[in-house]
């Protein structure tokens, strides 16, 4: 008796857990996931191609953020008509946080109208479990940068394609910079920046601003 007790619980589990995941929603958003990525994952095969070639190299570079900017934008409407749909979906319907991520990263990549509209949902889902703090870092400070403020967690850099390399791009309070980073679970900026073959000195970045603030005063 026991024993036939124990079975239907486990059936019972298993049939609650297949209730709840969703199988289609899980194919689209694996197909969207392919998608966001496809052209992003070109970008350092061409610029390592052409990296003495400026003039290639930004062609072929304009190609592919139109080719990005296009599927940026049909993933943006996918997006839209699941979250209305669904609202965010839990981490049980979609198989776990990397189809979460899948929708965070086309919001990150969509317009600022875009990204503005849907930052309170993201932070929604960093307060439910379903993205993590440092997913909500990223948003903060591309909105940030986008809205000619400076970013608060040194997330973004820049590509200077005349010098075929990353560039720190407008820190708030880069002093502490690094202990804003932990407070939400990122490493520390030196260690970052390595991911884009990068140095980060903090005293030179200081310099550089302090540098460009004197240039832009002088009429």
């Amino acid at each position: 008796m026991k024993k036939a007790a124990f079975i239907l619980f486990l059936f019972t589990c298993y049939h609650l857990a297949a209730q709840q995941r969703n199988d289609s929603l899980i194919q689209q958003l694996d197909s969207i996931r392919s998608l966001d990525q496809e052209y992003r994952g070109q970008q350092e095969i061409v610029r390592a191609k052409f990296a003495n070639d400026t003039i290639e190299l930004t062609r072929q570079i304009d190609m592919l953020f139109k080719k990005m900017a296009a599927a940026d934008s049909a993933n943006m409407i996918a997006i839209e008509q699941i979250l209305e749909k669904y609202g965010w979906p839990s981490l049980e319907s979609i198989g776990g946080l990397e189809r979460s991520l899948t929708i965070f990263f086309v919001i990150q990549h969509a317009d600022l109208p875009n990204q503005q509209r849907y930052l309170p949902m993201v932070r929604q889902a960093v307060k439910d479990n379903k993205l993590r703090p440092s997913s909500l870092a990223l948003l903060e400070d591309r909105v940030a940068l986008k809205e000619k403020r400076k970013q608060l967690y040194g997330t973004q850099v820049m590509w200077n394609i005349k010098l075929n390399t990353y560039t720190m791009t407008p820190l708030e309070d880069p002093d502490n910079v690094d202990k804003r980073r932990a407070a939400i679970g990122l490493p520390p900026l030196d260690v970052y920046l390595q991911g884009f073959n990068m140095k980060w000195d903090l005293e030179a970045y200081k310099k550089s601003v302090q540098l460009s603030s004197e240039n832009n005063t002088i009429k």
